[in-house]
């Protein structure tokens, strides 16, 4: 795996996964795979589609877990505590399809997750409407999330993600759904997210956005690490092209790839 040019952190401040390994029925999904999400950064994770992402999102995040490897937060082995532990740990999702209470509001959608990871009352409804206002849900607060637009309902998924105030956030496909604009302002939230020492992972098939919003970028391919870098060093590096965008890394490279 090629050699981070980001600065080096320290063990306490990131969530590390480390030479995690996973097979179902016979199946390698993932070999030897180590990822670090440091906070106060965007780290992105990118690869076709079954090279492992999703399964690396669910064993760090605690809905599945390793054959090999461990998994890190904040200096504190994590790999054998399920997903309501690890919250407590700081580490947080959202999820490509739903998971949100279908008969309860957008608000309070938000408002019950904050109540669950132990604030108050009034500072959950304080929480929800913070949220609500920093990813543009206002016109849509009092609507049950049951038959939300998708761009919505993702947008949704990230503000109770964030509701946990967690020291880690992981984003799966939240910009699916999303037009430019929306796109645009994601982009913004993840950023500012970073600047309050959040890890974010993001997840994503919308090139120009992780390339724009991430400080880091590790590839997956066939389950292993291809190559990680700085957005600059990922978009020229051959192996991108032969593992996953063919020939859309020039595009990319060039900055035309729409």
């Amino acid at each position: 795996m090629q050699q981070t040019a980001v600065p080096p952190v320290s063990t306490e401040n990131v969530l590390r996964g480390e030479h995690l390994s996973r097979a179902y029925s016979g199946v390698q999904a993932l070999s030897e795979v180590s990822i670090e999400i440091p906070r106060g950064r965007v780290t992105g994770l990118i690869g076709s589609n079954g090279a492992g992402k999703s399964t690396l999102v669910n064993i760090l995040t605690g809905y599945d877990t390793p054959d090999q490897g461990s998994v890190v937060a904040n200096g504190n082995d994590v790999t054998a505590m399920r997903a309501e532990r690890r919250a407590r740990f700081g580490v947080a999702r959202t999820f490509q399809h739903g998971h949100l209470f279908g008969r309860c509001t957008v608000l309070e959608n938000i408002e019950v997750t904050a109540l669950a990871c132990g604030a108050g009352r009034k500072s959950s409804r304080q929480l929800a409407l913070d949220l609500i206002d920093e990813l543009q849900l206002g016109d849509w607060m009092l609507h049950d999330a049951s038959g939300l637009p998708h761009g919505v309902e993702r947008r949704l998924g990230v503000a109770r993600a964030l509701a946990a105030r967690p020291d880690y956030v992981l984003l799966d496909e939240p910009a699916a759904g999303l037009n430019d604009g929306e796109a645009e302002h994601l982009r913004d939230t993840m950023r500012s997210v970073a600047e309050r020492e959040v890890g974010v992972l993001l997840i994503d098939h919308n090139m120009p956005l992780v390339f724009s919003s991430c400080d880091h970028i590790f590839v997956l391919g066939a389950g292993k690490n291809v190559l990680d870098g700085t957005p600059d060093v990922v978009r020229h590096d051959s192996r991108l092209a032969t593992s996953y965008l063919g020939s859309a890394a020039e595009q990319i490279a060039e900055g035309t790839l729409e």
